[in-house]
C-alpha cells in the first residue's frame, strides 16, 4: 500500500478522530447507522455493522442532489464518490442513454436492483462512446427519482448472492412505500456560464422537473403508491469557433464556415415522462401479495458531427451551407413485478415474477444520403432495438441452530430468458445511390441493414445458498455460493466468505473474499453495424462492427466470447469513536480476467486488399469486433466519515468521503496471426481501447458536504474534487495524442425555506464557482470545434441555477 491515498485516508481519518475529540454527546450520525437489506439476505443490519461497505441515500438525500432534470444517475454521481456518470455528447446512442461506473469498471459490471429484483438493461449498444464503449447499461435515467424512498449501494463483488455481473458492486433502489400521504414537487432550472472559448454569456439548458404521488391504504390488509414524473430539458451548446479541418475541400463556400460555431458538443434535448407504483396486500395471516412498477417515455435529440458545404458528404441543392445532422431517440423502457412472500412453517418464502423490456427507436433529421443526391430523404428511421428479461425467483430463509449459534440459512433459485433484437431502418438510410463519388447510407448513421439485424435470446438458470450470522459475540460471518447456468455459455461456480470482528465496542474489522462471474450480453454476442467514426488523418469514415462468427471477423483471427471472471478481495475498519461520529475505511482489490472489449480498428489498404481479395468487399474501410483480450486489475480504497450533532437549534450533519479506485492492465492478449499475416504492425487492442479500460475515468474523488435542518430554515454546502481523468486518440498513422485533465473542484448550494408543514421551497445551484475541465488541445479539441472534453465528470456546461417548491400533504 504504497501509495499517496492511502496516506491521505489515513491523515483523514486522524483528522477526523482529533477534531471531535472534544465534541459533546449527540445522536448518533444518519447514514452509516441506516438499516439495509441489501448485504445479507434474510436479515438486516446497519450499514456499520455490514461486512461489506454500502452506502445508502435517502430520498432527502436525492432530493438535495441539486442535479439538473431530476436525472438519477447524474444524483448517484453527485452523491457518491465511487461512481462516474459522463455527459457524453455526439456519441450517437450515449446521447440518449447514459452509462454509468462503480469503482471505475465497466457500466455492465455493477448489478441494478428495483426493490431487490434485478433490473433489465438497455437495449441501444454504445459503440461511439467513450464510457461503456461496446456495452448496453441499465439507464439509470428511466427510474423516477420521485418513486424512489432510498438506494443501497454495495461496494463490493456480490455475484455468488445476487447473481451474475455484480462484479463492481449491486445497486439496490427501493421503491416509496407510503401508505398515506401526497406528495408534489416542481422545479426550473438553467445554465448561465461564461463560455470563454466564445468570449460569451450562455443561458441554455432550461430544465422543468414536475412530479406527484399518492399513497392509499387498502383496508386495514395493505397499500397503494403511485405517481407520476414529467421533465423537460433543452439542450445545451459548448461548441467552439471551427478552425476548418485540412482534409477538407478550402473552397470559398467551406472557407465561409471558418470562426462560425458549426457543432453542438453539450447535453441533449429530453422530454420524459415516468409513472409508476408501489403496492403489498396482506391475503392471509400468513402471506402477502406485492406488486410493483415503472414506465418512462423519453423523446431525445441529440448532435453529431457538421458536414461541410462542399464536400462529398452534401448535396448543394439540398443543404447550400451544409448541415448538422440531429440524433432522435425514442426510448421506452417498462418494468413489472409481482410477487408473493410469507410463512411457510419455519421458512420465510417469496416467490415473484418480474419482466422488464427496453425498446429504443434511433432516428435521423436535418441529414440526407449523399450517394441518392437530391432524391435523397432528409429523415431517417436507422433502425429499432428491443431487449427484454423476464424472471422468475424463489427465495426462503430461516433460522437454524448450528453449534450452538442462532443462524440465518437462505437459499433460493432463478429462472431468466433474455431476448434481443434488432430490426433494419429505412432502405435510403443504409442504401448505396448513383453517386458513387458520395459516402452511402445516412449521415451520422447509416441505417441498420436487413443483413446486419438480429434475433437473439438465451436462458439462464441460478440457484445459491448463504449462510450467516453472529458466530461470537464478536464475530458475524456469512458464506454464500451460488451456480449460474447460460444455456449459450455454459455454468460456473461462484462464491462469497466475508466476516466483521468486533475489535471493540466502537471499532470494528471487516473483510470479504468473492469470485465473480458474467457472461457476455446477448448484443455482444451477436450485434453487428456500421457507424460513422474517425479515421486516418482525423476525417470521418464507415467503421463496422462485426459478429465474432462472422466469416471476416473469424478471418482476421476473432474467437468465440468467453465469459468475464473475477476475484475480489476487500479489507476495511469502521469506528464509532464517538456518539454521532461513524467512520468506514475500505481498501480492495478486484483481478478480472477475460474482459470483454472492443477490437481496435483494423483498416488501411492491406486491409481493403485482404477483403477485396478474399471476400470481393470493396465498401468497408475498416472493422472491429468484441473480444476477451483484456485482463485487468483494480485496486484501491474508499473513505466515509459521518458527523451529526445538535447546533443553532437545528441539526447538522457533515459527511467526507472519498474514493481512489485505479485500474491497470495484468495481460494483453497477442494480436492474432491472421491478422499479423495481412499487416504486421496491426495489434488488437489499441490504445484507445486501454485508454478507455484504464485511465479515462477519474482515479479519484471527495465529496465534502455540511447540511443543517431547523425548524423552517435549512441549508446545505457540498464541495467535490474530481481527479483527473486521460483521453488518448488514435487518428491512424501513428498519429495518437492524447491530454489528461486535471482535477477540478465543483462548488454546490442549496437554501431552503418551510413556510408550513405542507408548503416549502429551495433555490439552489451546481458549479456555482462556473468551473470548466482543461482546455482541449490543438491535437484533440477537432479544430476549434470541441474545447472540451466530457471526460471530467465536472461536465462541459458550467454553472446550473435552480428553484422548487415542495408540497406534502
Amino acid at each position: 500500500m504504497n501509495n499517496p491515498a492511502y496516506t491521505l485516508l489515513a491523515t483523514a481519518i486522524l483528522g477526523a478522530l482529533s477534531a471531535t475529540a472534544a465534541a459533546q454527546s449527540a445522536p448518533e450520525a444518519k447514514t452509516l447507522d441506516n438499516v439495509v437489506v441489501t448485504g445479507v439476505r434474510g436479515q438486516e443490519r446497519t450499514a456499520l455493522e455490514s461486512a461489506s461497505p454500502i452506502d445508502v441515500l435517502d430520498r432527502q438525500d436525492l432530493a438535495k442532489a441539486g442535479v439538473l432534470n431530476g436525472e438519477l444517475g447524474q444524483a448517484l454521481q453527485v452523491l457518491l464518490p465511487a461512481l462516474n456518470f459522463p455527459r457524453q455528447s455526439n456519441a450517437t446512442g450515449a446521447d440518449h442513454v447514459r452509462a454509468a461506473q462503480l469503482r471505475g469498471l465497466s457500466p455492465d459490471q455493477a448489478l441494478v436492483l428495483v426493490n431487490g429484483k434485478r433490473r433489465h438493461t438497455s437495449a441501444i449498444v454504445n459503440l461511439e462512446a467513450k464510457t461503456g464503449k461496446g456495452t448496453n447499461p441499465v439507464d439509470f435515467n428511466s427510474i423516477p427519482v420521485s418513486a424512489i424512498a432510498r438506494i443501497e449501494v454495495l461496494r463490493d463483488g456480490a455475484g455468488a448472492q445476487y447473481g451474475s455481473d455484480a462484479i463492481a458492486g449491486v445497486i439496490n433502489v427501493i421503491l416509496d412505500d407510503r401508505a398515506e400521504g401526497a406528495s408534489a414537487s416542481i422545479s426550473y432550472g438553467a445554465h448561465r456560464t461564461d463560455f470563454k472559448p466564445s468570449d460569451e454569456t450562455l443561458i441554455d439548458g432550461q430544465s422543468l422537473t414536475a412530479s406527484a404521488s399518492v399513497g392509499n391504504a387498502i383496508g386495514d390488509a395493505g397499500s397503494v403508491r403511485f405517481g407520476v414524473e414529467y421533465k423537460d430539458r433543452n439542450a445545451t451548446n459548448r461548441a467552439g469557433l471551427d478552425q476548418l479541418p485540412f482534409f477538407e475541400n478550402p473552397s470559398p463556400e467551406n472557407l465561409a464556415t471558418i470562426g462560425r460555431r458549426n457543432y453542438h458538443p453539450g447535453d441533449p434535448k429530453t422530454e420524459d415522462l415516468n409513472l409508476w407504483l408501489n403496492s403489498a396486500v396482506d391475503v392471509s395471516e400468513n402471506l402477502s401479495w406485492y406488486g410493483f412498477a415503472t414506465y418512462n417515455q423519453r423523446d431525445s435529440v441529440g448532435a453529431a458531427f457538421y458536414r461541410y458545404p462542399d464536400s462529398s458528404a452534401n448535396v448543394p441543392s439540398v443543404y447550400p451551407d451544409g448541415y448538422r445532422p440531429d440524433t432522435l431517440g425514442d426510448n421506452r423502457d417498462v418494468s413489472l413485478s409481482t410477487g408473493l412472500r410469507g410463512r411457510a412453517g419455519e421458512w420465510n418464502v417469496d416467490g415473484s415474477l418480474t419482466w422488464g423490456q427496453n425498446r429504443f427507436d434511433l432516428g435521423l433529421r436535418e441529414s440526407l444520403n449523399p450517394s441518392l443526391g437530391a432524391a435523397s430523404p432528409t429523415a431517417f428511421d436507422l433502425a429499432r432495438y428491443t431487449f427484454g428479461q423476464l424472471s422468475l425467483n424463489v427465495d426462503a430463509n430461516r433460522a437454524v441452530t448450528l453449534g450452538g449459534k442462532d443462524l440465518t440459512f437462505a437459499t433460493g433459485a432463478e429462472y431468466r430468458r433474455e431476448s434481443y433484437e434488432t430490426r433494419a431502418g429505412d432502405p435510403a438510410s443504409y442504401a448505396a445511390g448513383p453517386n458513387t463519388g458520395s459516402p452511402p447510407g445516412a449521415q451520422a448513421g447509416p441505417g441498420l441493414s436487413p443483413a446486419d439485424a438480429v434475433d437473439l435470446s438465451r436462458d439462464v438458470f441460478g440457484a445459491y445458498a448463504e449462510l450467516s450470522g453472529d458466530v461470537s459475540e464478536r464475530v458475524f460471518g456469512s458464506a454464500s455460493v451460488r451456480y449460474e447456468d447460460y444455456n449459450d455459455f455454459g455454468g460456473a461456480l461462484t462464491g462469497k466468505l466475508a466476516g466483521r470482528f468486533a475489535l471493540t465496542e466502537a471499532v470494528a474489522l471487516r473483510g470479504a473474499l468473492s469470485t465473480n462471474y458474467r457472461a457476455p450480453s446477448l448484443s455482444q454476442t451477436g450485434y453487428r453495424f456500421t457507424v460513422t467514426n474517425f479515421g486516418d488523418g482525423g476525417a470521418l469514415s464507415q467503421v463496422r462492427l462485426l459478429g465474432v462468427d462472422d466469416p471476416v471477423a473469424r478471418a482476421l483471427g476473432a474467437k468465440p466470447l468467453e465469459a468475464e471472471t473475477s476475484r475480489n478481495i476487500s479489507l476495511g475498519l469502521t469506528a464509532r469513536p464517538l456518539d454521532g461520529l461513524s467512520i468506514s475505511l475500505d481498501a480492495f482489490r478486484i483481478d478480472v480476467d477475460d474482459r470483454v472489449t472492443v477490437s481496435e480498428r483494423i483498416g488501411g489498404d492491406a486491409l481493403a486488399a485482404f477483403l477485396a481479395d478474399e471476400f470481393g468487399i470493396t465498401d468497408i474501410a475498416s472493422v472491429n469486433f468484441f473480444t476477451n483480450a483484456v485482463d485487468t486489475r483494480t485496486k484501491g480504497a474508499e473513505l466515509v466519515v459521518d458527523y451529526g450533532t445538535e447546533a443553532w437549534n437545528g441539526r447538522l450533519n457533515l459527511t467526507g468521503a472519498y474514493s481512489y479506485a485505479e485500474t491497470r492492465i495484468r495481460s494483453l492478449q497477442a494480436t492474432p496471426a491472421e491478422l499479423l499475416a495481412i499487416d504486421p504492425d496491426y495489434v488488437l487492442v489499441g490504445v484507445e481501447e486501454r485508454n478507455t479500460l484504464t485511465t479515462a475515468a477519474p482515479t479519484n474523488r471527495t465529496v465534502l458536504s455540511a447540511q443543517w435542518q431547523g425548524a423552517a430554515w435549512s441549508w446545505l454546502g457540498r464541495a467535490t474534487r474530481h481527479g483527473s481523468a486521460t483521453r488518448v486518440f488514435n487518428f491512424g498513422g501513428g498519429f495518437e495524442p492524447q491530454q489528461t485533465y486535471g482535477a477540478e473542484w465543483q462548488l454546490d448550494a442549496e437554501v431552503a425555506y418551510r413556510f408550513n408543514p405542507a408548503v416549502a421551497v429551495a433555490v439552489g445551484g451546481s458549479n456555482l464557482l462556473d468551473n470548466y475541465p482543461d482546455l482541449s488541445s490543438a491535437d484533440i479539441n477537432y479544430f476549434g470545434n470541441f474545447p472540451y472534453d466530457f471526460l471530467s465528470p465536472i461536465g462541459m456546461n458550467g454553472a446550473y441555477y435552480y428553484a422548487r417548491l415542495d408540497f406534502t400533504f
